[in-house]
């Protein structure tokens, strides 16, 4: 009699948890690679970025318009001189360890951004002199000159905040167990493999989040990708191949969501810590002599099939501050060889060119290396793991790196941490007196007239130096199963996950 009741109660048990386990909802998100640490003071991969999106808010965000609109805070004004940022906090934000987000944790947040030794974020709020508290919700930027980009810098990991508790307990290894006040809290990391979330119940939109789990799996290979989601394995990718989007659009169960990108696809050349002093980086006429050998119409249409934009500048042609003076170079070969010829090098050019792994990034590097060997250039390509090429990348271990960035809204944000002298992702060394003196003139005004005028002479300069050779610029191509409702592509290649639900 005990014996048939235990077994009643383990069956009724069972049927309770497979019940429960039903009713949970999990979100599988397909990412091309596995980022670089969680921590947004630290990291600086775009993958990271998207897994960022999910669990740390900002204090503010973009819409579909690019329009600034209010995330943890609630609104922001800057006095008259353009010196001051003060900002009002959503009241009853909590961090996932259940501290409170206030405006002592607010500046903790930024004051880490500034100080950690190892932050990316310095450059991106080099203008801020120092944070005060205003009230127990309110905060105040004080900047050292007017920084007209500030506002956009904190729609993006300067602007996500971590909780103060967790930040000082945990240290350097923040990273692995990061604590933000986003919509889910981490749960865990498997390196290569899969990160997993859960919903935080006491989230302050908490009413817009109606899935319980969400779990991120790096996926390098993009064919494997899409068939993971075709089969259900996955319920949506990120960066569709072009050469896929017939495929899922004439998929009946399947959804392509589409917006250009704010950024751009280029190789970054080596220019101050080559340690070999090959003539790529000696030599500007040299480096003009491999960009004038690509063909960038080509590649958009052989790898491509014609879905990308081809580029020259730090923007792309859509983008408010293009600079139409300055078109898009078409292929001359034998322009390419004077030049080599007139800097005086001995072909061929040996240019040990690294790029991430991944379809698309090798097939662009494949047509680079034929069309500069036509020129004299002997490309040696070298694939490398996403996470660990940004590691030899500051090192130094490159001559050209094919890396693409993910772009920010203010052309700010995709020029000064590349080409400002000594700035924290400048990895090619590039140093440039003048062009540090253009970029510092561009944050200090807000008026568009003179920024587009500061941003053309500074266009001249990078197109005469070439530190990065921009090839072109991607359109954002994300697809979901038709069961998930609510998706909206947002122009900075993110995924947002408040507001979604399957059906």
């Amino acid at each position: 009699m005990s014996f048939m009741r235990l077994t009643i109660l383990a069956s009724a048990l069972l049927t309770s948890l497979v019940g429960t386990a039903q009713a949970q909802t999990t979100l599988r998100i397909g990412i091309a690679e596995d980022p670089d640490i969680l921590d947004p003071s630290i990291g600086r991969t775009y993958v990271g970025r998207i897994v960022f999106s999910a669990f740390c808010d900002k204090l503010f965000d973009i819409d579909e318009k690019l329009n600034i609109v209010p995330q943890l805070a609630l609104s922001h004004e800057t006095s008259a001189d353009g010196k001051e940022m003060t900002i009002k906090l959503r009241p009853g934000v909590k961090f996932h360890d259940g501290e409170p987000l206030d405006a002592e944790a607010a500046k903790f947040s930024i004051d880490r951004h500034m100080t950690l030794p190892t932050s990316f974020r310095k450059s991106e709020l080099a203008s801020v002199d120092h944070v005060e508290v205003v009230d127990p919700l309110t905060i105040k930027l004080v900047l050292k000159t007017p920084y007209s980009p500030l506002i956009a810098q904190l729609t993006d990991r300067s602007g996500m905040m971590v909780s103060p508790k967790a930040a000082k307990e945990a240290g350097d290894k923040f990273g692995l167990h990061p604590v933000c006040a986003g919509p889910y809290k981490f749960v865990e990391r498997v390196q290569q493999d899969r990160m997993v979330f859960e919903k935080f119940a006491d989230y302050w939109n908490k009413d817009n989040v109606h899935i319980d789990r969400v779990v991120f799996q790096p996926i390098i290979d993009s064919t494997v990708r899409l068939a993971n989601l075709k089969s259900g394995a996955l319920d949506l990718i990120e960066r569709v191949l072009a050469t896929d989007i017939k495929d899922v659009r004439a998929d009946p169960k399947l959804v392509l969501s589409t917006a250009p990108e704010l950024g751009y696809q280029g190789l970054t050349i080596n220019i101050g810590n080559d340690k070999a002093k090959g003539p790529l980086s000696q030599s500007a006429k040299v480096r003009q002599a491999l960009s004038l050998s690509i063909d960038r119409e080509a590649i958009n249409q052989v790898v491509f099939n014609g879905e990308f934009t081809p580029g020259n500048h730090l923007v792309s042609p859509t983008h408010p501050y293009y600079q139409k003076a300055f078109p898009i170079p078409g292929r001359d070969v034998a322009k390419a060889k004077a030049l080599l010829k007139e800097a005086g090098v001995s072909l061929p050019i040996t240019v040990d060119y690294m790029v991430p792994k991944g379809t698309e990034y090798e097939a662009v590097a494949q047509v680079v290396q034929s069309m500069a060997a036509e020129a004299g250039f002997d490309i040696k390509i070298r694939a490398v793991e996403f996470a660990t090429t940004f590691k030899q990348a500051q090192a130094g271990e490159f001559q050209a790196f094919q890396i693409p960035w993910s772009g920010r809204i203010d052309p700010d944000g995709n020029s000064y941490i590349f080409m400002r002298s000594k700035a924290p992702q400048n990895d090619g060394g590039y140093s440039n007196p003048e062009a540090d003196k253009l970029l510092e003139e561009g944050r200090a005004t807000s008026n568009v007239d003179e920024r587009k005028a500061i941003y053309a002479k500074l266009t001249k300069i990078l197109l005469d130096d070439l530190p990065i050779i921009y090839i072109y610029h991607r359109t954002l191509l994300i697809a979901h199963t038709k069961k998930l409702e609510g998706y909206r592509q947002m122009p900075d290649g993110l995924v947002r996950v408040v507001g979604l639900k399957f059906k």
